[in-house]
């Protein structure tokens, strides 16, 4: 089924405007430009996207149901609405069948569909000066007026602010950031106009791993689909959150020491223009697929990655070039995807073997992150068959484990019908490192208000626990977490001793899909600057503060030497090991000696 992709302007409309930003200062660039042809166009789009009805309430059987109903029509969907019992969807008489054999009842929703029409006759009305655009003096004007580069979105940046605000990481921080071109979407590389692919890389230059070895690496991509708003913002936050709290929050200190954060905070920049303009835009825009001019050309770089390209043989993906699901027309066909590619290549070594059910090594590190909108999912392989893949246990614990933190509904990546072709078909399927989706909020063209007040402050624990697990994937995360660290005194002179009091929980999981094993915890150890797979450290022990290890909760302390300690800031690391001796997160506090 063609998309019309003005059902943005619905989106707009329902989502409404931001209301703060949180977020500095920056040089505003249009949001778009449009000649007079490309106006008269988008009105002719109007008047087709007028006359649109196909808009379902799809009520599941069950939530179950409904969930793997999002994750197989993602691209239909319009709302999620999982109080109620349904689904908000753009369906053909194919979809509805499919739909129905899943024991959905499918209605018309006249009440949505009132709205879209009466939106997109106000828009027609008025010129659209929202989704339209005009020429880029006029959005240009309209920007320095409002101080929004995306009208009613002033917390999101535009593709050349996020690459701005990226580059400028490097001259605030240039001891801890870099900015780096690892391609070109498709336009550049047709040299039409179009972007870089760049890479924003994290971490302490001055430090390395163990005897030089190389750090730990996440590699989080955002933007892939163009028109989901808030991935590339949140993203960005998480890059700030990191710097800004170098030096000040011990978790981003070490961290930065011990790890490397990798982030394409736009997987898709060609598309994400369009959607910058109101477009419901999800895929490149390659003007060699649907017709040079179309709103439906180019290819879904989720649907194109080379590990299982076309493996269900159209069940998972489209072979019509015109639909929101078009995988290309071969393997890895596109520059943004070979970027993606080559890029993962280069950060971890191939640790699984070359059949589906070879598993990689349980002390495996590094972890792959896609980010996209919507559904409040957290995700991982296999998404192209039923069985579980062969690391899949782990990566169950580490997805229920982020779902603890952003309060999202974590399950395998399998829907009603199999996807193909998808982000996580290097990282895992071809070098066996855990690949994580989070389908973050309820919208594509998410309101700021929404963005700043739930979005933000569920994914930023989630990110930040990521970034702790990444040297044992497959094991960390089964084991428990240190929620609370206190030192007797934060600052003292060197030779006092400094109680230090930890609490630590086995139970901080989400099991909203199944339960994850917990167990009683039976040890909690710090480390002062030196943590365990650094040469020279050494373990002190804490004592439970009750007299015995014997809870799935525990506070427990112990007495710090600080005998020879020099002058300055030290991290105190601190971590619990459960009774089936799993090793959990370590979280860790400043101790300043005067």
């Amino acid at each position: 089924m063609k998309r019309f992709p003005l059902a943005a302007a619905l989106s707009v409309a329902f989502a409404g405007a931001g209301l703060a930003t949180g977020m500095p200062a920056q040089a505003h660039t249009p949001a778009a430009t449009a000649s007079a042809h490309d106006t008269v166009e988008m009105d002719q789009l109007l008047g087709q996207e007028q006359r649109v009805d196909n808009f379902y309430r799809a009520y599941f059987p069950d939530l179950d149901t409904g969930h793997k109903a999002a994750i197989t029509f993602h691209e239909q969907l319009l709302e999620s609405n999982w109080k109620g019992g349904y689904l908000v969807l753009q369906l053909g008489d194919d979809d509805i069948a499919k739909l129905k054999a899943f024991k959905f009842r499918v209605e018309k929703d006249e009440a949505f569909i009132a709205k879209h029409h009466a939106m997109v006759q106000r828009l027609r009305a008025a010129g659209s000066p929202n989704i339209l655009g005009g020429s880029g003096a006029q959005l240009a004007a309209r920007a320095a007026e409002s101080g929004e580069s995306i009208p009613s979105y002033p917390c999101y940046e535009t593709v050349e602010e996020t690459f701005a605000a990226a580059e400028g990481f490097t001259t605030t921080y240039p001891q801890l950031a870099s900015w780096k071109a690892v391609g070109q979407s498709w336009e550049k590389s047709q040299g039409t106009g179009g972007y870089d692919m760049f890479v924003l890389k994290l971490t302490n230059k001055d430090t390395t791993g163990p005897n030089g070895e190389a750090k730990p690496k996440l590699f989080i991509n955002a933007g892939m689909h163009a028109r989901e708003y808030a991935t590339a913002p949140l993203v960005l936050a998480f890059a700030k959150q990191l710097l800004t709290g170098y030096g000040t929050d011990a978790d981003a200190t070490w961290i930065l020491d011990h790890h490397e954060i990798h982030m394409m905070l736009q997987t898709n920049p060609d598309g994400r223009k369009k959607a910058e303009g109101g477009l419901m835009w999800r895929k490149n825009t390659n003007r060699n697929y649907c017709g040079a001019n179309s709103n439906s050309r180019g290819a879904d770089l989720n649907r194109n990655f080379s590990f299982t390209w076309n493996i269900t043989k159209g069940q998972g993906s489209s072979g019509n070039a015109c639909s929101e699901t078009y995988r290309g027309p071969s393997a890895a066909s596109e520059p943004e995807t070979q970027s993606v590619e080559d890029y993962a290549r280069s950060l971890w070594p191939d640790r699984r073997g070359p059949n589906q059910n070879d598993p990689a090594p349980a002390d495996t590190s590094g972890m792959h992150l896609d980010v996209h909108s919507y559904s409040e999912l957290v995700l991982w392989p296999w998404g192209h068959v039923k069985q579980a893949a062969p690391n899949g246990t782990a990566m169950q614990t580490l997805g229920r484990k982020l779902a603890y933190f952003n309060g999202y509904t974590p399950e395998q990546s399998i829907g009603l019908y199999p996807t193909d072709g998808t982000s996580d078909d290097i990282p895992y399927g071809e070098l066996g490192v855990p690949a994580m989706t989070f389908e973050i909020g309820t919208s594509f063209f998410q309101s700021c208000s929404s963005f700043e007040s739930n979005i933000k402050p569920k994914n930023l624990p989630a990110l930040m626990y990521a970034a702790k697990v990444l040297r044992t994937p497959y094991l960390t995360p089964a084991g428990p977490d240190v929620t609370k660290l206190k030192l007797s005194a934060s600052g003292v002179t060197a030779g006092t001793p400094v109680t230090l009091t930890a609490t630590v929980t086995d139970t901080r999981f989400n099991n909203s899909k199944g339960a994850e094993p917990t167990q009683n915890i039976a040890a909690v150890e710090a480390y002062i600057d030196v943590p365990p797979w650094m040469p020279g450290s050494q373990a002190v022990a804490l004592s439970a503060k009750d007299g015995a290890f014997d809870a799935k909760t525990e506070v427990a302390s112990t007495s710090l030497s600080t005998s020879g300690l020099k002058k300055g800031k030290h991290l105190v690391f601190v971590r619990g090991k459960d009774a089936e001796g799993n090793l959990g997160a370590f979280s860790a506090v400043f101790l300043k000696i005067k």
